[in-house]
Protein backbone atom coordinates (compact mmCIF):
# COMPACT_ATOMS: atom_id res chain seq x y z
CA UNK A 1 0.00 0.00 0.00
CA UNK A 2 1.30 3.43 -0.92
CA UNK A 3 1.38 5.78 2.05
CA UNK A 4 1.32 9.54 2.35
CA UNK A 5 4.54 10.90 0.90
CA UNK A 6 6.06 11.99 -2.36
CA UNK A 7 4.06 9.54 -4.43
CA UNK A 8 0.80 10.62 -2.79
CA UNK A 9 1.68 14.30 -3.20
CA UNK A 10 2.31 13.70 -6.87
CA UNK A 11 -1.09 12.01 -7.05
CA UNK A 12 -2.65 15.11 -5.52
CA UNK A 13 -1.87 17.00 -8.70
CA UNK A 14 -3.00 14.30 -11.07
CA UNK A 15 -4.86 11.74 -8.91
CA UNK A 16 -3.13 8.82 -10.49
CA UNK A 17 -0.25 8.72 -12.94
CA UNK A 18 -0.65 5.53 -14.95
CA UNK A 19 -3.01 6.52 -17.79
CA UNK A 20 -4.50 4.03 -20.24
CA UNK A 21 -5.90 4.84 -23.68
CA UNK A 22 -9.70 4.78 -23.49
CA UNK A 23 -11.49 2.28 -25.73
CA UNK A 24 -14.15 4.42 -27.41
CA UNK A 25 -17.63 2.90 -27.38
CA UNK A 26 -18.39 4.73 -30.64
CA UNK A 27 -17.51 7.95 -32.38
CA UNK A 28 -21.11 9.05 -31.93
CA UNK A 29 -21.18 8.41 -28.22
CA UNK A 30 -17.98 10.39 -27.76
CA UNK A 31 -19.49 13.43 -29.48
CA UNK A 32 -22.80 13.35 -27.59
CA UNK A 33 -23.56 14.28 -23.99
CA UNK A 34 -23.64 11.42 -21.48
CA UNK A 35 -25.80 11.53 -18.35
CA UNK A 36 -25.45 8.97 -15.58
CA UNK A 37 -28.67 8.17 -13.72
CA UNK A 38 -28.26 6.59 -10.29
CA UNK A 39 -31.42 4.88 -9.06
CA UNK A 40 -32.51 2.75 -6.13
CA UNK A 41 -32.24 -0.27 -8.42
CA UNK A 42 -28.81 0.52 -9.89
CA UNK A 43 -27.09 2.95 -12.25
CA UNK A 44 -27.57 3.39 -15.98
CA UNK A 45 -26.22 5.94 -18.47
CA UNK A 46 -27.90 7.84 -21.28
CA UNK A 47 -26.36 9.03 -24.52
CA UNK A 48 -28.25 12.18 -25.59
CA UNK A 49 -28.83 12.95 -29.26
CA UNK A 50 -27.42 16.47 -29.18
CA UNK A 51 -27.54 17.09 -32.93
CA UNK A 52 -30.78 15.32 -33.83
CA UNK A 53 -32.86 16.83 -31.00
CA UNK A 54 -30.98 19.95 -29.78
CA UNK A 55 -33.92 21.74 -28.14
CA UNK A 56 -35.03 18.64 -26.24
CA UNK A 57 -31.49 17.80 -25.11
CA UNK A 58 -30.85 21.32 -23.81
CA UNK A 59 -34.19 21.27 -22.00
CA UNK A 60 -33.36 17.94 -20.34
CA UNK A 61 -29.88 19.16 -19.39
CA UNK A 62 -31.31 22.31 -17.84
CA UNK A 63 -33.12 20.13 -15.30
CA UNK A 64 -30.12 17.83 -14.78
CA UNK A 65 -27.65 20.69 -14.25
CA UNK A 66 -29.98 22.54 -11.88
CA UNK A 67 -30.26 19.45 -9.68
CA UNK A 68 -34.01 19.26 -10.28
CA UNK A 69 -33.92 15.49 -10.79
CA UNK A 70 -31.80 14.79 -7.68
CA UNK A 71 -34.10 13.23 -5.13
CA UNK A 72 -36.84 12.67 -7.70
CA UNK A 73 -38.39 9.28 -8.41
CA UNK A 74 -40.08 7.21 -11.10
CA UNK A 75 -43.78 7.88 -10.57
CA UNK A 76 -45.22 5.77 -13.39
CA UNK A 77 -44.53 2.22 -14.56
CA UNK A 78 -46.55 0.43 -17.21
CA UNK A 79 -45.16 -3.09 -17.33
CA UNK A 80 -43.28 -3.91 -20.53
CA UNK A 81 -44.13 -0.46 -21.88
CA UNK A 82 -42.54 2.59 -20.18
CA UNK A 83 -41.11 3.80 -16.88
CA UNK A 84 -41.53 7.54 -16.35
CA UNK A 85 -40.01 10.19 -14.05
CA UNK A 86 -39.09 13.85 -13.85
CA UNK A 87 -42.29 15.07 -12.19
CA UNK A 88 -41.99 14.72 -8.42
CA UNK A 89 -39.65 14.56 -5.46
CA UNK A 90 -40.52 12.88 -2.16
CA UNK A 91 -40.00 15.17 0.82
CA UNK A 92 -40.33 13.67 4.34
CA UNK A 93 -43.40 14.97 6.22
CA UNK A 94 -44.68 16.58 3.00
CA UNK A 95 -44.96 13.73 0.52
CA UNK A 96 -44.84 14.23 -3.24
CA UNK A 97 -43.62 17.69 -4.26
CA UNK A 98 -43.94 18.81 -7.88
CA UNK A 99 -40.69 19.66 -9.68
CA UNK A 100 -40.95 23.26 -11.00
CA UNK A 101 -41.01 23.27 -14.79
CA UNK A 102 -39.63 25.54 -17.48
CA UNK A 103 -41.64 26.62 -20.51
CA UNK A 104 -42.84 23.79 -22.79
CA UNK A 105 -40.63 22.98 -25.76
CA UNK A 106 -41.20 22.32 -29.44
CA UNK A 107 -41.71 18.71 -30.46
CA UNK A 108 -38.69 17.21 -32.28
CA UNK A 109 -40.02 13.78 -33.19
CA UNK A 110 -37.94 11.92 -35.76
CA UNK A 111 -36.45 8.84 -34.05
CA UNK A 112 -38.63 5.77 -33.35
CA UNK A 113 -39.54 4.78 -29.80
CA UNK A 114 -37.74 1.44 -29.75
CA UNK A 115 -36.63 -0.46 -26.64
CA UNK A 116 -33.95 1.37 -24.69
CA UNK A 117 -34.68 4.81 -26.12
CA UNK A 118 -35.52 7.79 -23.92
CA UNK A 119 -38.33 10.18 -24.82
CA UNK A 120 -40.26 13.17 -23.47
CA UNK A 121 -43.73 12.86 -21.98
CA UNK A 122 -46.31 15.48 -22.92
CA UNK A 123 -49.95 16.48 -22.64
CA UNK A 124 -52.44 14.67 -24.83
CA UNK A 125 -53.53 16.63 -27.90
CA UNK A 126 -50.61 19.08 -27.64
CA UNK A 127 -47.39 17.97 -29.39
CA UNK A 128 -45.43 20.99 -28.09
CA UNK A 129 -46.13 20.52 -24.38
CA UNK A 130 -43.11 18.59 -23.02
CA UNK A 131 -41.45 20.06 -19.92
CA UNK A 132 -39.64 17.97 -17.29
CA UNK A 133 -41.16 14.50 -17.57
CA UNK A 134 -39.33 11.79 -19.51
CA UNK A 135 -39.56 8.06 -19.92
CA UNK A 136 -37.57 5.01 -21.00
CA UNK A 137 -39.14 2.65 -23.53
CA UNK A 138 -39.10 -0.85 -22.02
CA UNK A 139 -40.14 -2.43 -25.31
CA UNK A 140 -40.42 -1.50 -28.98
CA UNK A 141 -43.20 1.09 -28.72
CA UNK A 142 -42.77 2.58 -32.17
CA UNK A 143 -46.20 1.40 -33.30
CA UNK A 144 -48.00 3.26 -30.49
CA UNK A 145 -45.77 6.27 -29.71
CA UNK A 146 -44.55 7.45 -33.07
CA UNK A 147 -45.90 10.16 -35.38
CA UNK A 148 -49.52 8.99 -35.46
CA UNK A 149 -49.79 9.67 -31.72
CA UNK A 150 -49.82 13.35 -30.74
CA UNK A 151 -47.20 14.26 -33.34
CA UNK A 152 -44.89 11.49 -32.13
CA UNK A 153 -43.05 11.32 -28.82
CA UNK A 154 -39.59 12.87 -29.15
CA UNK A 155 -36.80 10.36 -28.60
CA UNK A 156 -33.72 12.32 -27.45
CA UNK A 157 -31.39 9.60 -26.16
CA UNK A 158 -30.71 5.95 -25.54
CA UNK A 159 -29.62 3.71 -22.68
CA UNK A 160 -25.98 2.62 -22.97
CA UNK A 161 -24.22 -0.65 -22.26
CA UNK A 162 -26.07 -3.08 -20.01
CA UNK A 163 -28.18 -0.29 -18.49
CA UNK A 164 -31.43 -1.95 -19.55
CA UNK A 165 -30.77 -4.59 -16.90
CA UNK A 166 -31.48 -1.85 -14.34
CA UNK A 167 -34.65 -0.78 -16.17
CA UNK A 168 -35.79 -4.39 -16.42
CA UNK A 169 -35.27 -4.68 -12.65
CA UNK A 170 -37.55 -1.67 -12.18
CA UNK A 171 -40.04 -3.20 -14.62
CA UNK A 172 -40.42 -6.18 -12.27
CA UNK A 173 -41.59 -4.05 -9.33
CA UNK A 174 -45.21 -4.03 -8.18
CA UNK A 175 -47.21 -0.88 -8.99
CA UNK A 176 -49.79 0.75 -6.72
CA UNK A 177 -52.69 3.11 -7.36
CA UNK A 178 -52.25 5.98 -4.90
CA UNK A 179 -54.36 8.53 -6.75
CA UNK A 180 -54.67 10.22 -10.12
CA UNK A 181 -51.06 11.41 -10.41
CA UNK A 182 -49.69 8.17 -8.96
CA UNK A 183 -52.02 5.56 -10.40
CA UNK A 184 -49.16 3.33 -11.60
CA UNK A 185 -46.50 3.99 -8.97
CA UNK A 186 -43.66 1.42 -8.72
CA UNK A 187 -42.67 0.80 -5.11
CA UNK A 188 -40.04 -1.26 -3.29
CA UNK A 189 -40.73 -3.34 -0.18
CA UNK A 190 -44.27 -2.06 0.14
CA UNK A 191 -47.43 -3.89 1.11
CA UNK A 192 -51.03 -3.09 1.96
CA UNK A 193 -50.25 -2.54 5.64
CA UNK A 194 -46.93 -0.76 5.16
CA UNK A 195 -46.32 2.89 5.87
CA UNK A 196 -45.15 4.67 2.73
CA UNK A 197 -41.72 6.30 3.09
CA UNK A 198 -38.78 7.53 1.06
CA UNK A 199 -37.19 4.06 1.04
CA UNK A 200 -40.15 2.65 -0.91
CA UNK A 201 -39.70 4.87 -3.96
CA UNK A 202 -37.42 4.23 -6.94
CA UNK A 203 -35.42 7.39 -6.34
CA UNK A 204 -32.75 8.84 -8.59
CA UNK A 205 -30.14 11.50 -9.17
CA UNK A 206 -28.62 12.59 -12.47
CA UNK A 207 -25.16 13.90 -13.38
CA UNK A 208 -23.55 14.84 -16.67
CA UNK A 209 -20.39 12.78 -17.15
CA UNK A 210 -17.60 13.02 -19.68
CA UNK A 211 -17.68 9.40 -20.81
CA UNK A 212 -19.69 6.25 -20.42
CA UNK A 213 -18.42 3.81 -17.81
CA UNK A 214 -19.94 0.71 -16.29
CA UNK A 215 -17.60 0.96 -13.27
CA UNK A 216 -19.38 1.38 -9.94
CA UNK A 217 -16.92 4.01 -8.67
CA UNK A 218 -15.65 6.71 -11.04
CA UNK A 219 -13.76 9.99 -10.58
CA UNK A 220 -13.66 12.54 -13.41
CA UNK A 221 -11.06 15.31 -13.36
CA UNK A 222 -13.02 17.83 -15.40
CA UNK A 223 -15.94 17.98 -12.96
CA UNK A 224 -14.18 16.95 -9.75
CA UNK A 225 -17.05 14.52 -9.05
CA UNK A 226 -16.51 11.07 -7.55
CA UNK A 227 -19.49 8.76 -8.01
CA UNK A 228 -19.75 5.60 -5.98
CA UNK A 229 -22.01 3.16 -4.14
CA UNK A 230 -21.41 2.78 -0.41
CA UNK A 231 -22.52 0.04 1.95
CA UNK A 232 -22.75 1.36 5.50
CA UNK A 233 -23.94 -1.89 7.02
CA UNK A 234 -27.32 -2.62 8.61
CA UNK A 235 -27.31 0.61 10.59
CA UNK A 236 -26.61 3.06 7.76
CA UNK A 237 -27.79 1.11 4.72
CA UNK A 238 -26.49 1.16 1.14
CA UNK A 239 -26.52 4.30 -0.98
CA UNK A 240 -25.51 5.56 -4.37
CA UNK A 241 -23.90 8.97 -3.90
CA UNK A 242 -21.33 11.40 -5.17
CA UNK A 243 -18.68 13.61 -3.64
CA UNK A 244 -17.05 16.82 -4.89
CA UNK A 245 -13.29 17.47 -4.82
CA UNK A 246 -12.47 20.45 -2.59
CA UNK A 247 -9.65 22.25 -4.39
CA UNK A 248 -9.34 24.94 -1.72
CA UNK A 249 -8.32 22.46 1.00
CA UNK A 250 -4.89 20.85 1.50
CA UNK A 251 -4.49 17.26 0.41
CA UNK A 252 -7.14 15.37 -1.52
CA UNK A 253 -10.44 16.15 0.20
CA UNK A 254 -13.95 15.34 -0.98
CA UNK A 255 -17.28 16.61 0.33
CA UNK A 256 -20.37 14.42 0.30
CA UNK A 257 -23.18 15.96 -1.76
CA UNK A 258 -26.22 15.29 0.40
CA UNK A 259 -28.73 15.71 -2.43
CA UNK A 260 -27.05 12.90 -4.36
CA UNK A 261 -27.95 10.20 -1.82
CA UNK A 262 -30.12 7.45 -3.25
CA UNK A 263 -31.20 4.63 -0.94
CA UNK A 264 -30.47 1.33 -2.73
CA UNK A 265 -32.63 -1.75 -2.89
CA UNK A 266 -29.70 -3.82 -4.18
CA UNK A 267 -26.15 -4.58 -3.02
CA UNK A 268 -23.91 -4.60 -6.10
CA UNK A 269 -20.51 -6.26 -6.19
CA UNK A 270 -17.42 -4.03 -5.83
CA UNK A 271 -19.39 -1.53 -3.75
CA UNK A 272 -17.51 0.71 -1.37
CA UNK A 273 -17.93 0.34 2.38
CA UNK A 274 -18.05 2.79 5.26
CA UNK A 275 -17.28 1.73 8.81
CA UNK A 276 -18.36 3.93 11.71
CA UNK A 277 -15.90 2.02 13.89
CA UNK A 278 -12.90 3.72 12.29
CA UNK A 279 -14.64 6.34 10.10
CA UNK A 280 -13.06 4.92 6.93
CA UNK A 281 -14.58 4.90 3.48
CA UNK A 282 -13.03 2.08 1.45
CA UNK A 283 -13.40 1.83 -2.33
CA UNK A 284 -12.05 -1.47 -3.74
CA UNK A 285 -11.75 -0.20 -7.33
CA UNK A 286 -11.84 3.41 -8.51
CA UNK A 287 -11.74 4.33 -12.19
CA UNK A 288 -10.11 7.67 -13.01
CA UNK A 289 -11.02 9.60 -16.16
CA UNK A 290 -8.58 12.37 -17.09
CA UNK A 291 -10.27 13.92 -20.15
CA UNK A 292 -10.51 10.60 -21.97
CA UNK A 293 -7.40 8.95 -20.54
CA UNK A 294 -8.47 6.22 -18.15
CA UNK A 295 -6.59 4.60 -15.30
CA UNK A 296 -7.55 2.91 -12.05
CA UNK A 297 -6.46 2.67 -8.45
CA UNK A 298 -7.49 0.03 -5.93
CA UNK A 299 -7.98 -0.30 -2.17
CA UNK A 300 -8.68 3.41 -1.88
CA UNK A 301 -9.13 4.59 1.70
CA UNK A 302 -10.66 7.89 2.79
CA UNK A 303 -10.96 9.01 6.38
CA UNK A 304 -13.94 11.04 7.56
CA UNK A 305 -11.88 14.05 8.60
CA UNK A 306 -14.76 16.46 9.30
CA UNK A 307 -18.02 14.78 10.28
CA UNK A 308 -19.90 18.08 10.59
CA UNK A 309 -19.24 19.01 6.96
CA UNK A 310 -18.97 15.43 5.65
CA UNK A 311 -15.42 15.87 4.42
CA UNK A 312 -13.36 12.81 3.45
CA UNK A 313 -9.56 12.99 3.11
CA UNK A 314 -7.62 10.52 0.98
CA UNK A 315 -5.44 8.37 3.24
CA UNK A 316 -4.00 5.69 0.96
CA UNK A 317 -4.47 3.62 -2.17
CA UNK A 318 -2.74 1.02 -4.34
CA UNK A 319 -1.57 1.90 -7.85
CA UNK A 320 -2.64 -0.61 -10.49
Amino acid sequence: MIGIGKILLRATRQFGTALLLMAAISANAQANTIVRISTSMGDFSLELFDTATPVTVQNFLSYVNSGAFNGSYFHRLVEDFVVQGGAYKFVPFQGAVIIPTNDPIVNEYGIPNTRGTVAMAKVGGNPNSATSQWFVNLADNSASLDERNNGGFTVFGRVLGDGMLVLDRINELTTYNLGSTHAELPLRDFGASASLGAANFVAMNAEVVQRYSSALSVFEYHSGILQTTVDGGETLGTYSLNLSLQNDLPGIVFKLNADSLVDLGISPDDRATFSSDDNRLRIPYLELNNNGNVSAITNVVFVLSDATNWLFTLESYDQQ
